[in-house]
């Protein structure tokens, strides 16, 4: 039985009690593999939501697509692509462009979620790649942007690479969904990429990042098997191994000699 997939009406009622899960996939099988665990909300790259079987093996998850704001033109662009995301089964729009464009899209009514703390797409402004509120006055910023955000029409932000103190101090204050990846548990949900928890990435591993399986492993152990079958593949051709009888198909013996002798008349 499928479970009911939530709305933002739903989301909203339940702020304050509690954390929901959220997983960043990339895969259909890490769909429907989320979609059976439980988890309640995703963010996707716009061509697995836009797979064929997405809503068939992930009905119940509440799903997140978009571009960032150095992938989309104009905000008419980018409102039509909005529309054909949440025509194809999404629930709400990804948005690291300005406050404007998140209003222009809030204002028909499509689901909008911004971003605000260590934003990869943007972070030259903040520093680089670490952490952002650490100083009361850069807090109290991030606090103004998330107001900002609210007052321009977006029902949840991204919060990432915040002190677990701010983080909080904000979720407390506003009505505003707060998603935190690397803010702690007072926000509204917790975020991971589900590559750093089956453990699939071999690059930089971040410090809010929780490995609960050896996936890379597992491929490692089945890439080293491709190559062994290979290379026996190699071997049974070379000594006359492969084909062997059972994978042959033979001839009647007098269609056999039928053939042979319409073969020496052809000649």
């Amino acid at each position: 039985m499928h479970r009911k997939r939530p709305t933002i009406a739903d989301l909203r009622a339940r702020k304050g009690q509690g954390q929901l899960t959220m997983l960043r996939i990339f895969t259909i099988e890490e769909a429907e593999a989320a979609e059976q665990a439980g988890i309640d909300i995703v963010s996707l790259p716009p061509e697995l939501l836009t797979h064929p079987r997405y809503r068939d093996v992930a009905p119940g998850l509440f799903s997140m697509t978009g571009m960032t704001h150095l992938e989309y033109g104009s905000r008419e662009e980018y409102r039509r692509f909005a529309g054909q995301m949440l025509q194809a089964g999404g629930d709400a729009i990804y948005c690291s462009g300005g406050l404007e464009t998140v209003r222009f899209l809030a204002e028909d009514h499509i689901p909008v979620v911004g971003h605000v703390g260590l934003v990869p797409s943007r972070a030259t402004w903040t520093g680089g790649f670490r952490a952002v509120g650490k100083t009361a006055e850069s807090a109290l910023a991030l606090y103004e942007e998330c107001k900002a955000y609210e007052a321009a029409g977006a029902f949840a932000v991204e919060i990432e690479v915040v002190p677990v103190e701010v983080a909080s101090a904000i979720s407390k204050r506003l009505s505003l969904l707060l998603w935190s990846m690397g803010a702690g548990p007072g926000c509204d949900a917790q975020y991971l990429f589900a590559e750093d928890i089956l453990g699939t990435n071999r690059g930089h591993m971040p410090r809010h990042a929780k490995v609960y399986r050896n996936f890379a492993a597992e491929f490692d152990r089945l890439q080293r098997e491709r190559v062994s079958a290979f290379s026996e593949f190699i071997a049974d051709v070379r000594v006359g191994n492969y084909p062997e009888e059972r994978h042959l198909v033979r001839m009647p013996e007098s269609e056999l000699s039928a053939f042979t002798e319409l073969m020496d008349k052809a000649i």
